[in-house]
């Protein structure tokens, strides 16, 4: 099963030297709605409530807690229930701490969150540079865009969209299992003042320590 790192995954952008096939109307404005709303955004914060569904489409598991989000590269999700956990990136290094375990996982954060969701909503570039863009429709109230990484050797083959009033409400993500996250936002603040220091991490005295920003 995949870790947090993975999924959010979060949400946020890598170049990558592959050439864009030709796009329908659907699927350029689908691009659009996205890439405008990845420009507005400089900053980000929200609750969540995540969903784990297998293949067949059952609930595996249940979280929710709250975000923040400073491009560029800078993120904190912070895992309230079933268990605490705290996914943070100063744009450089990620730290991963699970309150329970008593122990942190460090990885450089370029290696962990290229071409991934995570880039999504923390990157720099355009949404079509790391994926392609598809219409995904109107469903449940949301519209829908599908994208697909262009790069083969990623944990997810889909991310899906919802946009309602052209703001990001919904984060769905299928990995190569079939297995799919289901992340809803709620109280979404666009661009509000965040402090630096929600971005560093520092691994409480006593914690187990795996792996550096150094480490591949």
């Amino acid at each position: 099963m995949l870790n947090p790192i993975a999924r959010a995954s979060v949400a946020l952008a890598a170049l990558v030297l592959v050439a864009a096939p030709a796009r329908s109307q659907p699927a350029e404005a689908a691009a659009e709605r996205v890439d405008r709303y990845l420009s507005r955004l400089a900053t980000l914060r929200a609750g969540f409530q995540q969903e784990v569904l297998d293949a067949s489409g059952a609930v595996r598991e249940e979280a929710a807690g709250s975000l923040a989000v400073s491009k560029p590269g800078r993120f904190r999700w912070d895992y309230r229930t079933p268990s605490e956990q705290v996914l943070v990136s100063d744009g450089k290094t990620i730290w991963l701490y699970d309150v329970e375990l008593e122990q942190v996982t460090v990885r450089k954060a370029d290696q962990a969150l290229s071409a991934t969701p995570a880039s999504l909503l923390s990157g720099k570039g355009k949404a079509s540079e790391s994926f392609v863009v598809a219409d995904g429709g109107h469903a449940d109230g949301y519209e829908w865009a599908l994208l697909t990484p262009r790069l083969e050797d990623t944990d997810f083959r889909q991310v899906r969209l919802g946009f309602r009033d052209g703001a990001l409400e919904r984060m769905d993500l299928v990995d190569r299992l079939g297995q799919t996250t289901r992340i809803r936002f709620t109280d979404v603040e666009l661009n509000p003042a965040l402090a630096d220091n929600l971005f560093g991490f520092k691994p409480p005295p006593g914690v187990d320590v795996v792996g550096s920003a150094g480490s591949p």
